[in-house]
């Protein structure tokens, strides 16, 4: 009987995955043999492969991309992961692939799940979804300080953690627009700041 054999070719970009409480690979294990849940914990940016025999893992923070693509070969499929359209595209052409190549047959692994392929044989991609990031909803009244209050609270402890990573003698730099959202990131930067006795100068 033919045995397939089953290809993960990882383009994504190591350097872009940034997590501040657990290693890379220490990650892929959690996503690999826990609960969708441990995945929450992850805290920073993220988009992650994970394989262990026929199943792979995928998983990403909200403001990593991460695209899949399962080509077809005669020894067994092949999953192409990147960042990007392009870097499968690209993949597929120099190893004789690109008339599989469309757009529309490329997939996006949404924010906030683990995705679970089975690669076996050469049929089409038929991933399980299932979700890590399950806030309560309807958790306030209609008071908006509260809310207010929750929303800035959580906004300066992303900020502080970025903050407390940048070299004391390097710039930070906030996109600003004016609007409501880049004055609030704005203002939580400068106060963020202002309690770790930092320079304003560098702002």
């Amino acid at each position: 009987m033919h045995e397939y054999i089953e290809r993960v070719v990882d383009l994504t970009d190591p350097n872009e995955t940034e997590l501040l409480n657990i290693s890379p690979d220490e990650a892929r294990q959690r996503m690999l043999g826990g609960a969708p849940e441990s995945v929450r914990n992850f805290d920073g940016s993220f988009a992650l492969v994970a394989k262990n025999g026929k199943a792979v893992k995928l998983a990403r923070s909200l403001d990593r991309p991460l695209r899949y693509f399962l080509a077809k070969q005669i020894e067994g499929p092949a999953l192409i992961v990147a960042h990007r359209i392009d870097a499968i595209r690209k993949w597929l052409e120099e190893q004789g692939f690109g008339d599989q190549f469309h757009p529309y047959y490329t997939r996006m692994v949404p924010a906030h799940y683990l995705v679970t392929i089975q690669l076996v044989g050469c049929p089409d991609p038929d991933p399980t979804y299932e979700r890590f990031f399950n806030p309560v909803r309807n958790k306030y009244s209609t008071d908006l300080d509260p809310i207010g209050h929750d929303y800035i609270a959580a906004l300066k402890s992303e900020v502080r953690k970025w903050i407390e990573r940048v070299p004391e003698n390097e710039p930070i730099g906030c996109c600003f627009s004016g609007g409501i959202d880049s004055g609030a990131v704005f203002l939580a930067t400068y106060s963020v700041m202002r309690e770790l006795g930092c320079d304003l100068g560098r702002l």
